[in-house]
């Protein structure tokens, strides 16, 4: 049977080492939480990319609708015209 003194040396070493492994626990946990932080932020900025582009797609159909139609130019004018009124209104309730 081992003497009271090696059982201890024994608890002491085990000790040391989970502290150790603690440590080196909790560091890997800030490097991971620093890396959440960058891919949070790097979605987000992908979230208004994506957000952007496809705004700037809805422009480019709505302009490819245009030159699509047989319409005369007259026509196509008053669609415009009638875009502007609308989006008028629009400001016209959002000062309200």
């Amino acid at each position: 049977m081992a003497s009271l003194a090696e059982q201890l040396n024994k608890i002491v070493d085990k000790t040391e080492r989970l502290i150790e492994l603690c440590a080196a626990l909790q560091e890997e946990n800030d490097l991971l939480k620093l890396e959440s932080e960058a891919l949070t932020v790097a979605l987000n900025a992908s979230k208004g990319k994506t957000k952007e582009l496809e705004e700037k797609l809805k422009v480019v159909k709505v302009a490819k609708s245009f030159s699509e139609t047989n319409e005369k130019s007259v026509d196509i004018k008053q669609k415009i015209n009638d875009f502007v009124q609308e989006i008028d209104k629009c400001i016209v309730l959002l000062k309200k």
